[in-house]
């Protein structure tokens, strides 16, 4: 592999060894990239080494087969917003997810700039409903780059593009409201703003965390990976306790 140095999101850090770390980051060219930063649990990189962050990373390793080494240098800090205990969960659990399902040296640029860009809005935002539909927006934009997209655009009974209320939990599939008859219950409701311009109250964000949610577990998590879904639960219940 040659050298890589690019901009980077840190999403995991695992110890390895005394004091380094198996790091990995999220590029925009060059998709997931792992690599040993020496010294990694050092006083002095713990904080550049922080989910979230943004860093120029650069990647060596004398053959493919071999964990690249990693160095990092900080290009942009978000550790000032981990004392909110809302953004710091979403920041754990979007990194994660990033990392536990993006192949590894794949490039998804538009993943890349839809991740930088709702990590910007979880800091930047005046209310935290503004960036929990870009979190929803992100994950259906995950399942989509990776081939397991929701088919929101026709109802799957009639082909009908109005009147859009559900999806099937099982073809991925919306349906409408006339079509979807007794069957309702037995399907996930499909908010208006994940279609339209609408704008969200919480209960329809919230929703909207089901309806990927249940695609996520599904197409990703199934029997592996509890922690990885324990992250996404710790911030929805965050986002109840404010969801008022």
């Amino acid at each position: 592999m040659p050298v890589i140095r690019t901009p980077a999101i840190v999403c995991t850090v695992r110890r390895h060894g005394e004091h380094g770390a198996v790091v990995r980051v999220f590029t925009p060219d060059h998709g997931l990239q792992a690599g040993y930063v020496r010294g990694g649990r050092s006083t002095a990189l713990r904080p550049v080494l922080m989910p979230a962050n943004v860093v120029t990373a650069e990647l060596r390793s004398r053959v493919n087969e071999q964990l690249a080494s990693l160095t990092v240098e900080l290009a942009a800090s978000r550790a000032p917003y981990y004392t909110e205990p809302l953004a710091a969960a979403a920041f754990e659990w979007v990194t994660l997810l990033t990392a536990a399902v993006a192949p590894e040296d794949q490039p998804f640029p538009r993943l890349y700039a839809a991740l930088s860009a709702l990590l910007d809005l979880v800091c930047a935002a005046p209310s935290a409903r503004w960036w929990v539909r870009a979190m929803v927006d992100y994950e259906a934009l995950l399942l989509a780059e990776l081939g397991f997209g929701l088919d929101l655009t026709r109802c799957a009974v009639t082909g009908g593009r109005t009147d859009l209320a559900y999806v099937s939990p099982r073809t991925a599939r919306a349906v409408s409201l006339h079509a979807a008859g007794v069957y309702a219950e037995k399907l996930l409701p499909l908010p208006a703003f994940m279609t339209t311009d609408a704008e969200p109250d919480w209960e329809q964000l919230l929703q909207g965390f089901a309806l990927t949610g249940h695609f996520i577990e599904r197409q990703f998590f199934a029997d592996r990976r509890a922690d990885v879904l324990a992250a996404r639960g710790l911030m929805i219940d965050r986002v109840k306790r404010i969801a008022v």
